[in-house]
């Protein structure tokens, strides 16, 4: 059903840098990237719905993960050359047609119907035709967080070569947008930019930061990957509309908490009795004092669910299909680093600690027993 390829590839976001012609402080990953402008993606989605009737979750979630597809093989064109290339309508269908080509193989398995819905969306940009709502809410996220990252690279090095011509083009970008009663909601609220700034320090929580690992991750980084598998599950196995927007939310959120606690690994939380207890009761006390206040208050019981991950579909008494995936996702971390030559127990450990829990089961209708046996080979 599901290829290792594709799991692998979602994770080659992980190991793209951003702004690599630019001093900083801090290295700025693709995934990172895609991650806080997803979280951002459902903030304005949260605004617009209230106004606009053709607002679709399902929509800004599969135009969020073409553009992370996208964005795998394009990276490394600079924003000035991408541009340039878009204007020449020949060079620009070519360059999709081989972004297509690059990611067909490992989507095919999802179905027909996924892969027309990802080439039907190259098309679309590539004709430029006018952006309905749902794509509008993403790419207003994607320049906003742009210049997030942005600000942080001025602030370093603030007289250097191309800054002022690179800050001209967002500044731009971002006008296209400023009429989104979304974007004006958020504008307007400093403890809405508060609540995305806190988002945005997940990027500097190195996940088993203990450890070495290639690629690294960041906490933030986590979340998406684990909404992404969530949606593909969902999307997969044919769960109701409400069931894989949930799914995707809850892997988009469910390690918020951890910008109050830091990632502890499982090893640590198993090691005293009670203590994996006691973290969650503090998370909560402190989410409730600390990150509920900076949301509209109608938010906080889907935001508290989805952290708690009591929002996604269990569907099976072997556990939630969110939780497979969260497995997954620390499944080839471990993998991953291995497979790039750090031979350590504790990842040793991880893998066979994960294979075991899913022996023979099938979680919400997705074998997971198989998917990590194939990684054996």
């Amino acid at each position: 059903m599901f290829p290792n390829s594709l799991f692998l590839k979602i994770f080659d976001a992980a190991s793209m840098q951003r702004w690599n012609d630019q001093i900083k402080v801090i290295e700025f990953s693709e995934l990172d990237k895609q991650a806080h402008k997803m979280i951002l993606a459902y903030i304005l989605t949260k605004f617009e719905e209230e106004k606009n009737s053709e607002v679709d979750w399902i929509k800004v979630i599969k135009i969020g993960l073409f553009e992370y597809f996208q964005r795998i093989v394009l990276t490394d064109l600079k924003p000035p050359l991408f541009y340039r290339i878009k204007k020449d309508r020949k060079k620009y269908h070519a360059l999709n047609e081989w972004v297509y080509d690059e990611i067909e193989p490992f989507i095919s398995p999802l179905g027909k119907n996924f892969c027309t819905e990802f080439k039907k969306f190259l098309l679309e940009t590539e004709l430029n035709k006018k952006e309905d709502i749902n794509r509008q809410i993403v790419n207003a996220a994607h320049f906003y967080v742009t210049k997030w990252e942005f600000d942080i690279i001025e602030n370093v090095n603030p007289k250097g070569f191309q800054i002022e011509e690179i800050k001209r083009d967002i500044k731009l970008k971002q006008e296209e947008y400023r009429h989104l009663y979304s974007m004006k909601e958020l504008i307007s609220s400093t403890q809405l930019i508060d609540f995305l700034n806190i988002c945005g320090q997940l990027r500097f929580q190195v996940r088993w930061s203990h450890l070495y690992r290639v690629p690294k991750t960041s906490v933030l980084g986590h979340m998406l990957i684990v909404a992404i598998f969530s949606f593909l599950f969902s999307y997969i196995t044919s769960k109701s509309k409400t069931n894989t927007v949930n799914n995707y939310l809850t892997g988009l959120f469910h390690d918020l908490p951890e910008v109050l606690t830091r990632d502890i690994i499982n090893p640590v939380k198993r090691s005293v009795k009670g203590l994996s207890s006691l973290i969650k009761d503090y998370e909560k006390e402190e989410m409730e004092k600390k990150i509920y206040k900076l949301i509209p208050e109608e938010w906080h019981h889907d935001i508290r669910l989805f952290t708690e991950n009591e929002f996604s579909d269990i569907g099976s008494r072997n556990g939630s299909l969110v939780k497979a995936a969260d497995d997954l996702a620390a499944f080839l971390e471990a993998y991953l680093s291995i497979k790039n030559g750090i031979q350590n127990n504790d990842f040793v450990e991880a893998i066979s600690h994960i294979k075991r829990k899913y022996k023979g089961k099938i979680i919400s209708g997705i074998d997971m027993h198989s998917i990590l046996q194939k990684f054996d080979k």
